[in-house]
């Protein structure tokens, strides 16, 4: 968020700085004039007093209800940080709507998506960015809203990490929570019934129990990550093989799970084109790298309108 609010180069810590670096920029590469570089930040996972102190920060972008989970942290440590260095703000738990531990239960609040980055640019006093980005975001729904077909074409969909072939994780499509933030605008049919619970662990019967008619493959464009050896790791499969969107080619990579803003464009474009290609154009067949080149008059939102609101160029 603050990336999008134009202080992403700001940001002095973060959770696994290389790994969100190399996946951001796998997007940032299609907007004109914008960079990005977090390698080398302190990776603040389970941070530690001293370096809090050290870094001396204006804002703590981190959930509260998570950081007391960490082992090594009390509500009194976060107390003093507050108290001796700078706020803290964050909603993590609003990913899949966690329940907090028993001390923030009766008082935490879940936000989707684009009402945290409302929240997140009042505190950065950057309400403007936000209401220009919003109003691309909305613009991009109205053309969601208006190409989608009609109930019964729907295809069925499955959301899964693929770490494990043989034990992929399940997240539903239809639960609250911004890991699905660019799923919802079109009301996927999810494969699977009510009784896997989002975050859950199947096997590959299950799944051909389930049998999607597209799979979308969480993380799969994460720089390590090779989409085309998943797909073929599937194809070979003895129970793999004999899904449908297996069959019919319909596995596509997703981006990122903590989804910020911009990511959250990206997404719903790629979502759009990877369901329904004859109403929003073709989705080029993804193995690895940057998000793909995308001609001019099929892209779902315009780029240099978002690199200029992000480089503060409008």
């Amino acid at each position: 968020m603050a990336f999008a609010l134009g202080h992403g180069n700001t940001v002095n810590a973060m959770h696994s700085p290389e790994y969100y670096d190399a996946l951001w920029n796998q997007f940032v590469e299609r907007l004109p004039g914008v960079s990005l570089d977090w390698t080398g930040l302190y990776s603040s996972w389970e941070p530690d007093k001293e370096t809090l102190y050290e870094l001396d920060s204006d804002i703590h972008l981190a959930d509260v209800a998570g950081i007391t989970q960490l082992s090594s942290w009390t509500r009194d440590d976060v107390d003093e940080i507050a108290a001796n260095i700078a706020p803290w703000f964050g909603n993590s738990l609003s990913d899949r709507h966690q329940e907090p531990a028993g001390e923030w239960a009766d008082g935490y609040q879940y936000y989707g998506l684009w009402e945290q980055f409302e929240i997140v640019a009042e505190a950065f006093q950057e309400q403007a960015r936000y209401r220009e980005l919003a109003t691309i975001r909305r613009e991009l729904l109205d053309t969601i809203e208006a190409g989608l077909p009609s109930d019964g074409a729907r295809p069925t969909v499955a959301l899964i990490g693929l770490s494990e072939i043989e034990s992929p994780y399940v997240y539903t499509t239809d639960a609250p929570g911004f890991l699905t933030a660019h799923l919802r605008p079109f009301d996927p049919l999810d494969a699977f019934d009510a009784s896997i619970g989002s975050g859950d662990q199947v096997d590959m019967e299950a799944m051909l129990d389930a049998d999607p008619d597209v799979i979308f493959t969480l993380g799969g464009m994460v720089p390590d990550t090779d989409m085309a050896t998943l797909r073929t790791e599937l194809r070979e499969h003895a129970v793999g093989q004999e899904l449908a969107a297996v069959e019919n080619n319909r596995v596509y990579a997703q981006g990122a799970r903590y989804q910020g803003p911009i990511l959250n464009l990206f997404q719903i474009e790629m979502t759009a084109k990877q369901l329904y290609p004859d109403q929003f154009g073709d989705w080029p067949t993804y193995e690895a790298g940057a998000y793909p080149e995308i001609p001019d008059d099929e892209q779902l939102f315009d780029r240099q309108r978002v690199a200029d609101i992000i480089t503060g160029d409008t």
